[in-house]
C-alpha cells in the first residue's frame, strides 16, 4: 500500500496505575470524572526525564489501548446514537490503539505521577508524556463537528464507558 512503513515499534516509558480494572464503568473523558485518581508509575530507565514536571497542572498522557481488540471505522460514540467514522471519535478501537488523555497532575514522588481526571484503565501501558500549554493547546475558534449539537445532560448521563470499549 504505497509507502507505509513496514512496522513501527513504540516501547512503554510507563505503567497506569486505575481504580478501573474494566472497561465497562471507565470514564469517557477525564473532564467527566474529576474524582478518578491513580497513578502512573514511570520506569526507572526514564525518571529523569521527569525533571521539571512537576510546575505543570496538567499533562497530556499517550497511551496504548491494550485491551482494544481490531478495529472499526465506524462507530456508534457514547455521546450520540449515530454510526460516525472512528476518526472523529474517540473509541479505543481504533487501526493504531494509541490513546490520548488530559490529566490533571496533583504531585510527583520519585517516578510515581499521582493523578486526577483520570480516564484510563489499570495497566495500561504509556508511551509519552508532553506538558499541557494553555496557550497553545487551546483554541479560541474551536469547532467540535457533531458533538457541538450534544446537549450537556447528554454529556453527564453517558459520562462512562460500556460494552462498546471493549
Amino acid at each position: 500500500m504505497g509507502n507505509e512503513p513496514a512496522s513501527i515499534i513504540y516501547r512503554p516509558i510507563g505503567v497506569v496505575r486505575s481504580p478501573y480494572v474494566e472497561p465497562s464503568g471507565t470514564p469517557i473523558q477525564g473532564a467527566l470524572a474529576p474524582e478518578g485518581e491513580g497513578t502512573i508509575e514511570i520506569f526507572e530507565q526514564y525518571a529523569e526525564g521527569l525533571a521539571d514536571l512537576d510546575g505543570f497542572s496538567h499533562i497530556w498522557v499517550i497511551y496504548h489501548f491494550h485491551r482494544s481488540q481490531g478495529f472499526k471505522l465506524k462507530v456508534t460514540p457514547f455521546m450520540d446514537d449515530v454510526e460516525r467514522g472512528v476518526f472523529s471519535c474517540r473509541a479505543p478501537r481504533r487501526p493504531n490503539p494509541v490513546g490520548l488523555s488530559l490529566l490533571k497532575l496533583l504531585r510527583i514522588e520519585g517516578s510515581i505521577l499521582h493523578v486526577a481526571e483520570l480516564d484510563i484503565l489499570d495497566e495500561t501501558p504509556v508511551l509519552d508524556i508532553k506538558p499541557h500549554y494553555p496557550t497553545v493547546d487551546t483554541r479560541p475558534d474551536v469547532k467540535s463537528g457533531w458533538l457541538d449539537n450534544v446537549d450537556s445532560e447528554t454529556r453527564r448521563k453517558r459520562g462512562r464507558a460500556d460494552k462498546r470499549f471493549t
